[in-house]
């Protein structure tokens, strides 16, 4: 497996070095990060725990991947890589698994008092004077058209229909 540096500068304001390297792996699958990582960290002559594999992409059917590397100058500048590329950087059987936040348990809705009576609650003076409210009437539900039988229908005979009566005018003032 070989590779070569394509781009490559300085971050001073962070204290890193950027590099976009090829990694040729013909005859093999698309190298993983920690393979990755040590060979930056030959090249460029730092520690491991320094170099940080931001990226790599292979095309489809590719034989090579490009990768976007990071070396930091020293351990306080690394500090500010986010926690989950760290853990990334882990071989697989050390890695911190994603912890789920689980939803915090929500508190019991507060038990309905009994409503207390309004008559209880007045002073004895003005128990006298409620006046109970008037109960509401419930309509009746309407009445659905009964349907007669099924062949026993009555057909009016053809041409002696009679025409609705027309309501009577008012007389015009």
């Amino acid at each position: 497996m070989s590779f070569e540096v394509v781009e490559e500068h300085t971050n001073n304001l962070l204290g890193r070095r950027e590099a976009k390297l090829v990694v040729h792996h013909e005859g093999a699958g698309t190298p993983d990060r920690l393979t990755v990582r040590k060979l930056a960290s030959e090249h460029f002559k730092a520690p491991v725990d320094r170099v940080f594999v931001k990226s790599i992409a292979t095309r489809t059917g590719g034989s090579s991947a490009t990768c976007m590397v990071e070396i930091y100058q020293d351990a306080k500048s690394a500090d500010i890589v986010p926690a989950y590329l760290k853990n990334r950087m882990l071989p697989k059987d050390q890695r911190v698994a994603k912890v789920k936040k689980e939803p915090e348990p929500k508190p019991a809705a507060p038990t309905p008092k009994p409503a207390a009576k309004k008559e209880e609650a007045k002073p004895a003076e003005k128990k006298e004077e409620a006046k109970p409210a008037p109960a509401k009437e419930a309509k009746p539900a309407p009445a659905k058209e009964a349907k007669p039988p099924a062949g026993k229908e009555e057909k009016p005979a053809a041409g002696k229909e009679a025409k609705p009566a027309k309501a009577e005018s008012k007389p015009k003032a």
